[in-house]
């Protein structure tokens, strides 16, 4: 069985699902159906998707699974991120205050790698200066 594709082959177009079928009991419903965003990615991005989720989120892991760079698997969470129609960082708020960028980075690389609970993250990004 072949997969859904993602754009008209064509013209490159948008693509509408008008029918479904049910392969054990014959039944056919058709009208106009909508999509899930992730129809939208590529076999690629799909498999990074799935990765992303067998890691749990956690950079580090993948790394270690797809042997790419930190700066590589950002890169194509991204794109990923792109793909669905959003801007990464867009919804992240202002840094911690009193926490430079580098300091802010090397929290979330503990709490990844395991050396930190979510909770002690939490309490040195909210640190402020005094």
């Amino acid at each position: 069985m072949k997969n859904l594709p993602n754009q008209c082959p064509i013209c490159g177009g948008g693509i509408t699902v008008t029918r479904f079928q049910c392969d054990q009991c014959d039944v056919t419903i058709e009208g106009r159906f909508a999509v899930s965003k992730f129809v939208r990615l590529s076999d690629e991005q799909l498999q990074f998707v799935e990765t992303f989720v067998r890691c749990e989120g956690k950079i580090s892991r993948m790394e270690n699974e797809l042997g790419l760079s930190y700066p590589t698997i950002r890169a194509r969470l991204h794109e990923v991120i792109r793909a669905l129609g959003y801007e990464p960082g867009k919804d992240e708020g202002p840094a911690a205050p009193g926490l430079s960028l580098a300091e802010r980075k090397r929290i979330l690389e503990d709490l990844d790698q395991g050396r930190i609970t979510a909770e002690q993250a939490m309490k040195l990004l909210s640190r402020r200066e005094e």
